[in-house]
């Protein structure tokens, strides 16, 4: 199981760093865009126009790809606890009880 979430996290992090990529791919197109608009034709506008929705469109794929995995790696990791916490009840109340002790003492001395 540890495994699986080590691999789906190199996943996740691939596909953000491509949404980043794509994202930063966006906002310099649309500056470029932006300063041509000044100088440019009804069919350089167009193209343009083109253009900066073909990247928008990759970019929103992109975030799809990344919300999907976020989601999945969230559920696998949701179920791992689950699992966890049934064959491990008493440790995990162990483990409860001395995070909520600390959590009083921190609190107790301000």
């Amino acid at each position: 199981m540890t495994t699986e979430l080590i691999a789906r996290h190199g996943a996740i992090e691939g596909t953000t760093d491509k949404l980043v990529k794509d994202l930063r791919g966006v906002v310099d197109d649309t500056d470029h865009a932006l300063k041509e608009m000044a100088n440019s034709t009804a069919a350089g506008l167009s193209a343009a126009r083109a253009n900066l929705g073909a990247k928008l469109a990759e970019a929103r794929y992109r975030l799809e790809d990344a919300r999907t995995a976020v989601t999945d790696k969230a559920k696998v990791v949701a179920h791992t606890t689950q699992e966890y916490v049934l064959d491990n009840p008493w440790k995990v109340l162990g483990i409860a009880a001395a995070v909520g002790l600390m959590i009083g003492v921190v609190i107790s001395r301000r």
